[in-house]
Formats: C-alpha cells, structure tokens, sequence
C-alpha cells in the first residue's frame, strides 16, 4: 500500500447551523403530520449544503421515515430523468426484473422509462411518453407513502434536468395532505439547466427558503477547536473568519493547512492565517493532488472525467491498472478528495480543481476518450451524450450520430428538453441537415411549439427532395394546429401537396400513395380547425374519393372525410358508412384522433350506440397509455353524446370529471372544449349562473376563430342567458351563432340547432312571426340531412311558431319524430311545447297529457329545468302529479356521481383515482360529500341508495355510458 500522510481534519464538521436544521426538522415533523412540505436550500458553492443534508437524514427525525437523497452533477447535467434516477437508485427498479416489483404495481408501471437509463420497449411507441412518466411517478411514490412519511432530498439541482423538476412540480401539485418533504439545494452563483421549471416550482407553494449564510465567528472559532484540539484565541477565529469568508469548505482547508504548517491557533499564529491563506484557498486542492505521485492524480483526474464509475474504466482512462485504481481510490478517500460514500469526487469544487491544470485541449480529448469507452462498454447513448455535451465541438463523424441516438431514447421516455439539447448540439456540427431539423422539431413541438414552426420553415426551406418536405409539411401542420396558427399549416400544405402531386404522377407506387394521402389528410384536419379555412376545406374534401381504410393514413382520412360530410349536413348515410370503415378497417384500433372524429360524426347522424361504443373504446386505451388529453377529448366529446342522446347525469360526470383533469394540469388553462361542454350540462341541471362562471373562467383566446368550440360555447351560452331570463341575449347569441355557422358553411341541422332553439325562444316572446326564415332554412337542411332528429326539430321550430290548430298538428309531428329519435330530452321538450299550446287553446285534458309525459321524461333525462317547467305547467293545467324527485342524489355533481358509482361497484379510491387521473385524496374529498348527500356511513351502502338509472355504475369510466341512453 503507498504510504500517505494523514490528512484528516480537513472536512468541517456541522457547526453553526443549528437553526437551519430546526427548520428542516419543523418541515419533516408536518410531513409526518400529513402536510406536504417544500424547503428550497441555496448557497455559494462549500457553504455546507451537502453537510447540512446528510447531518438532517441521519438525524433522528428521519427515522422510521422513507428517505430518497440524490445529488445532480455536472458529467449528466440535463439527462433526462437524470434527477429521478438520483433519487430512485437505491430502491433497484431499473433492473430486468423491475416490473415484478409491487412498488410498480398498477399505472406506477408507467414509471419504468424514467428510472432505466437504456433504452426500454414501449408499451405504446407511438404516444407520448411525457404524461405516463410523469403519472407512473406520481404513483411509485403514493405507494411509498402507503406506509410511512417520504422524505425527497436532491442537491445540486442547477445540474437537473427539467423532466425530473417537472416531476417534482408534478408531485407537489397533487401533494396536498400527503405525508411527503421535498427538499431541493442548489448552488446560488451556479446557472440552472432548468432556471423555469425551478422557478415554477418555488412560485406553486411558498417553499420554506432557506439560504446558508458565511458561519459566524463563533462557529469558526467552534471549528478551529475541532480541527486544533486545543483552546483558540479570539483574534486568530476572527482572522480565520475574514480570510475564509465563512465559507466552511474554504475553512476546513485553511485550518488544515495551518495545523499542516504547525501554526499554532494563538495569537502569534494570527499573521500566518493571512500569509497561508492567500495561497491556499486558491490552491489547496491542486498542491494537495501535486503532493501525491502522478497514477494517482490520473486517477483523480478520470474520476473527474467519468463521474462515479467502474475501477477497470477508470483504469482505462487514466491508463493505470485496475487494481492500482483501488488503491488510488483508497489514497484519494483518505485525502478527502473523494466522497466517503461513493467513488466520485467530494465537491464540484474539488471537480474543477482537479481538471483546471490539465487545459482545455487536453480535457477535450480526455472527454472524448472517455466518450469512447464508455460507447465501447455498451452504455446507452445517452450517457455517452452526457461527455459529449461537454466537449466545446463535435469534432469526430461518430459524434453526432451517438447525440440523434441519444435524442431519440430521451424522447422515447418523456424527456423532450432532453433532446432538443442533443440535436442543438448535432446542428452545429450538421447545419445543414434537414432530417435533425425535422427531428429536432419532433421534441420541440412537446415544449416549445414556435420553436418548432422556425425549425420547420427551416427544414422546408433547406429541403431538395418533395418527399422530405411533404414530411416537414406534416409535422408543421400539426404544430400549427396546436399553437392555434392553422391557416400557416394549411398554406404550406396546399403547397407540398401540389409539389407531391407533380411530382408523384397518376400512378405511385405504396408507399408515396401512403405519404401522399397522409398529407391530404393532415391538410383536412388542420383547415377544419378555423373558419377562415374551412370552407376550402369542405370544397377540397367534396372532391375526394374515400379511400378503402387500410392504412393509417388512410383511416385519418376517411375519420375527417366523415367529419367534413357531417359539417356539411348533406348525406347521412354517407356519413355512417365512412364512419364505421374508419372505425373497422383492418389493421388494428384507429388512431385516437381517428375515432374522436368517427363517433362525433355518428352522434351527429343519430348513431349514438356506435358514437359511445367508439368513444369507450378511446378512453379505455387513454387510461391504459395515461394520454390525459385524449382521455379529456373523449370524455368531453362523450358528455356531449350522451348530452345530445339526453343523459344529462351520465354526461354531466364525464363533462366534470374532464373539466377537473383540466383544472388541476398546467396545460389546462388552454383548453375550451372541457369548459364548454360542462358549461352546457349546468344550464341542463338548473345552474346557468353557475356555467356562466364557467364561461368567464376560459381563457383560450381567439375563440370565435374556431369552427367547433366557437358554435357550442355560442349555443351554452344562449341556453343560460334564457335560463336566467335574458331573452334579447339569449337571442342574439342565437343569430350570431347562426351567421357564423353560415361563414364557416357548417350546415348540419343538428351540431348546433340555432334556428330551432331560435324559433322556439321568439314564440316564448311573442314574436314567432320573426322566425319564419330561419325556420325554413332550418327544415330545409334538416330534410336535406333526413335524421329523425333533425326532421323533429324541424317541426318543433315550426309548429312551435304557428298559431291554432296547424300548429299542434306540426307539435305532434315533432313529437312522433323525436319519439322515433336518440334525443330524449329534445323529445321531452317537444311534449312540453305541445302541452303549452294544447293548454293555451283550452285542451286542458291533452294538455295535461303531454305535459305528464314531458315531466317524466325530462325527470328520467335529469333535465331538472325542463321538468320543473312542465311540472309547473302541469299543475296549471289540472293535473295531479308527485312533486319532482327530491331524492338526494339530485344534489350530487356530476364527479361525484362518477366517484360514487365506480365505488359502489367495488372499485378502491386508489384505483378510482388512477383511472380519473386524480389524487386519492381528491377521491376521498368527493366520496365524503356522497355519504353526506346521501346519508350513508360509507361504501357498503352505496349499491343501494344508487339504485336509480340515472347513476353511473361500473368498474371504469370506459364502460359506463354503454346503452344507458337507450333508458
């Protein structure tokens, strides 16, 4: 063994900082408590971060606690997930056999991709893998937390990545009344690879902050008598406070030095310190590694390089056998060079002190050797990416092929920032490429959408062949459609696809025919979004040829060719059978935009068993892939279904699970769809004041730019206004509502039936004579379209505007009709209108008739409005009939119905939860204003007191709505 002077005493032990450890301590005992806790530690780099943690998880107040302490560096910095892996190293989850362990039972599964640096099958490729790592995390750490306090500490984090800070903002806004502590440290001085996501972070929860300060000269006095072990003057701890600045980690190698030199703390000794520090704060680390025999400071020095690795690397690199590696580690550990507890360098101070002498070609070439090794060693591509990404330029061809790899496996497992990092780095070396540009693009639309639109323009501009630019044009148009910027996608669509076609010729082969109608489609669904393009868009799709369904391609093109039929109102049965081709075709389950857009179709055509089939569908894969907003789509979409079908209970729970997911994700508050379609089931419930709140809470801009959300929220917010008695509002948002279906040339009877409720609304007024225009346009589309539906309320509009006998003989027609029809509560409402005007003539006894059977319908649809009315109307009329149902589950919300009917199914709040992409908390929350509603003591007597139709019931969302509208 090389003999080795002893160096102990050079690390200070932790003084002065008892009331930071009070702090952390208060924060652990909350945790405990059930209150989740936040404490952000920061300071100048050797100021005692790292000290002060370890001295607090050793503590007592961290027994019987879980504790997961991690610490980011610089060799990995920004490496996706590089910050969770720290934190969940210890509990072994990356391994082969990981998936076996009950830690990752359930959606916790999900996190596997985050906690295993290679590369990991996916279980759905083509979704996006940032959600489900983020919720499988969520979960690994709920079941932590199953039986004791968790405690998170991760230091340095100027050197995490944002996906892993992205988890923890993810966790804490789900943490309410969890037993959990986040503690995060980093360096004050230090640039953050995150600097948003760390401040989003500090702003969501008013973290405990607490900033380490320079020790006193009380502590450093405290310290010398450690380090000297004899009594020290005064003079000397002031001298020693002043030189070191405090600065704990530049004090302990002060004193060492001292003691080293044989200064003896008094007051002969003051002068030294001066003398001696001057030369050693600068230096001590670089004399100390200079004192030791050069394979040792090789040793050091690819340590620096490598990080915490395997002794034969180490060896490699610094070209010192492995077994005198060991050896070299033992010395370095002794020196306190290297942490006690790993084999890497104690500080990221002792990191640069040992690579400053070497210079900077020298560190380039010593990076990249260790790049190689670590390629020829097998590790994945991004952990080779993470030396690279050090090195000041790509200056060998293998380099950026490594960083397109590596890009491509941080996308795989959710880390996008990732990513963009690696192909940045891949463009100065390639400035010219288009495929890393369309890469790149890839991962830039998850997190930063304008970036990708310049990055596009750029890939097309750069393009040679039509083939490449038709695929930028793909992925551009998406973007675009995402960033609320549809007209740019469509106009660089118009122009590729006729490029294409040139180029293509009457005869392509397979695969250019796939491309080919793979840009057709996508220009369909982006110049469908606003009402600038659509009507282009409805030319263009009236021209085409459905194709067979086959491919994906061509699936998303029958789904919008659907779609575009049904805005067009012109043909039904055309629109069902594309429908259902898309549905159907071979080759496996549509895409879920696909299907969105098949179901919403056939719900339009009276379809409504196909259209929900369809839509379960879509949310039992959501749920299996955690695509949060696919699961948000379909559920909105099928609120609006069953709205459409009257099932006003089963689509107010699906209308405010969805509004709910919304409110508590960050994303949220660019959603309008959500928020319309809840808005809308409000009005249905009696609550207009209350979905009039809804309204004024969107904030997504520009609304009336779009073709779908702009007509529904258009037709919610008549409803309300003639809810609460504002009838000329009511009415002029009708007729706007009609102008701008007419721009967009939206002509289907039913999607958004202005003229009806129009019609309807100006004969409450007494000015039905206004309607008869609008009517008639009404009835002639509703003939063109041929739904029972659509010819009812056709009817209704008219007979509800024309006076006498002629018009009760048009109510009962669209009665008969609506009877024929899915729409229960617009066949209620047709009673009701029959009933009034039977009333009005003296009918008494037929209108009591109607009336009855509008008051039950309206009951068993959960229209409460419409059947208060007619009740009302009832008892006017004569007639004798129960006061409406006054049973509490009335009073029950539309998740608390979902929540109360996945329970009484059996179904746990944590498995209620992981389906709703909620926290169980929130579970319990909803579950105990059900037992109060209701009057129950708990679970076991739910099944009974939900025994109504109207209840959602059954083991998940996916499967509730089945049939139900039938009822």
């Amino acid at each position: 063994m090389l003999e080795q002077a002893d160096l102990s005493g050079l690390s200070s032990a932790l003084v002065g900082r008892s009331h930071e450890l009070r702090v952390l301590t208060r924060q652990a005992e909350a945790a405990r408590s059930g209150r989740a806790g936040l404490v952000i530690l920061s300071g100048p780099a050797g100021i005692g971060k790292t000290s002060l943690l370890q001295t607090f998880l050793n503590s007592d107040t961290c027994r019987d606690m879980t504790v997961l302490n991690g610490s980011c560096g610089e060799v990995v910095a920004g490496t996706g997930y590089g910050g969770v892996r720290e934190l969940f190293g210890s509990l072994g989850l990356s391994g082969a056999d990981a998936r076996s362990s009950p830690l990752l039972r359930g959606p916790a599964r999900r996190a596997l991709p985050a906690l295993t640096s290679g590369q990991i099958d996916q279980e759905n490729p083509s979704a996006s893998a940032a959600y489900p790592a983020l919720h499988g995390l969520y979960w690994l750490a709920a079941n932590l937390m199953v039986d004791r306090p968790l405690v998170l500490v991760l230091d340095d984090v100027h050197w995490c990545d944002e996906r892993s800070l992205a988890w923890v903002d993810f966790l804490l806004r789900r943490a309410e009344d969890l037993p959990l502590l986040v503690v995060l440290a980093h360096r004050s001085e230090a640039e953050p690879v995150a600097p948003s996501v760390l401040a989003d972070i500090a702003a969501q929860r008013s973290p405990t902050m607490v900033r380490l300060a320079p020790l006193t000269r009380a502590a450093v006095g405290q310290l010398a008598r450690q380090v000297f072990r004899t009594p020290v003057a005064s003079a000397f701890a002031d001298r020693a406070a002043t030189v070191s600045g405090g600065n704990p980690l530049r004090l302990s190698r002060l004193l060492g030095e001292l003691r080293a030199r044989g200064v003896r703390p008094d007051e002969e000794g003051v002068r030294r310190v001066a003398e001696v520090g001057a030369s050693v704060i600068a230096s001590s680390v670089i004399a100390l590694l200079d004192s030791l025999p050069l394979w040792v400071r090789e040793v050091a020095r690819a340590i620096a390089v490598l990080g915490e690795e395997t002794p034969e690397l180490v060896g490699m690199l610094a070209e010192v056998p492995p077994a005198r590696v060991a050896q070299g580690i033992a010395v370095l550990r002794r020196a306190e060079v290297l942490a006690a507890d790993r084999a890497d360098l104690a500080h990221d101070v002792i990191r640069a002190s040992a690579l400053e002498p070497v210079g900077a070609e020298a560190l380039a070439e010593l990076r990249t050797r260790a790049a190689l090794l670590l390629s020829d060693a097998g590790r994945p591509a991004e952990e080779v990416a993470g030396r690279l990404m050090l090195l000041p330029a790509l200056t060998q061809p293998w380099m950026p092929a490594v960083l397109r790899e590596a890009a491509a496996q941080a996308e795989g497992r959710g880390a996008p920032e990732a990513a963009v990092r690696y192909l940045h780095r891949v463009l100065e070396a390639e400035p010219d490429s288009v495929p890393v540009r369309i890469q790149l693009a890839a991962s830039l639309a998850e997190t930063n959408p304008p970036d990708a639109i310049r990055v596009l323009e750029e890939a097309l501009g750069l393009a040679d062949d039509v083939r490449t630019r038709a695929m930028a044009a793909v992925r551009y148009g998406m973007v675009c459609l995402a960033v609320q910027r549809s007209p740019e996608g469509v106009r660089v669509l118009e122009a590729v696809l006729a490029e294409l076609e040139a180029e293509l010729g009457p005869c392509p082969d397979p695969s250019d025919r796939e491309l080919h109608t793979l840009v057709e489609s996508t220009l369909l669904i982006v110049g469908s979004d606003e009402k600038s393009t659509v009507a282009a868009t409805l030319d263009r799709a009236a021209l085409l040829t459905a194709p067979p369904g086959d491919t994906p391609a061509q699936r998303q093109m029958l789904a919008m060719m659907t779609v575009l039929s049904a805005m067009d109102g012109r043909s039904a049965e055309q629109t069902v059978e594309q429908a259902r081709r898309a549905l159907t075709s071979p080759g496996g389950e549509p895409e879920a935009w696909s299907s969105l857009a098949s179901s919403f179709a056939l719900s339009l055509a009276d379809e409504v068993e196909g259209s929900l089939g369809a839509l379960d569908r879509t949310l039992e894969r959501s749920q299996e892939n955690a695509a949060v907003w696919t699961f948000v789509l379909a559920l909105s979409t099928r609120a609006l279904v069953l709205h459409g079908a009257g099932a006003f209970p089963d689509a107010l729970a699906d209308a405010q699970t969805a509004f709910e997911i919304v409110g508590a994700e960050k994303w949220g508050s660019g959603s309008a769809l959500p928020q319309i379609t809840f808005a809308t089931l409000l009005v249905e419930r009696g609550e207009a004041e209350q979905a009039e709140t809804v309204f004024r809470a969107i904030r997504r801009s520009g609304l009336e730019r779009y073709v779908l959300q702009y007509h529904l929220s258009l037709m919610a917010r008549a409803r309300a206004r003639w809810a609460v008695g504002d009838w000329d509002a009511a009415l002029a948002l009708y007729l706007e509502c009609g102008r701008s279906l007419d721009e967009s040339r939206f002509s289907n009877p039913v999607f958004a039936p202005w003229w009806s409720e129009a019609a309807c609304l100006l004969a409450v007024m007494n000015r039905g004579g206004e309607a008869g225009e609008m009517t008639e346009y009404g009835t002639e589309l509703a003939q063109r379209w041929g739904t029972p539906r659509a010819l009812g309320l056709a009817a209704l509009a008219r007979g509800a505007i024309t006076p006498g006998a002629a018009g009760i003989e048009t109510l009962t027609e669209a009665v008969a009709a609506l009877a024929d029809s899915p729409a229960r509560a617009d066949h209620a409402k047709a009673e009701f209108i029959l009933g009034r005007a039977l009333l009005k003539t003296g009918d008494h006894r037929g209108a009591r008739e109607h009336l009855r059977t509008a008051t039950d319908l309206a009951q068993r649809c959960g229209a409460l409005a419409l059947g208060g009315a007619a009740r009302r109307l009832l008892v006017t009329a004569g007639g004798r009939m129960r006061k409406m149902s006054a049973s509490p589950l009335d009073m029950l919300t539309g998740m608390e119905r979902r929540v109360a009917g996945l329970a009484a199914a059996g179904a746990s709040n944590r498995a209620i939860a992981e389906a709703l992409f909620v926290t169980v908390r929130t579970i319990e929350t909803h579950l105990t204003g059900v037992y109060r509603k209701l009057g129950v003591s708990g679970r076991t007597e739910l099944g009974a007191a939900l025994c109504t139709p109207d209840i959602p019931e059954g083991p998940r969302p996916g499967r509730e709505s089945e049939s139900r509208w039938r009822r």
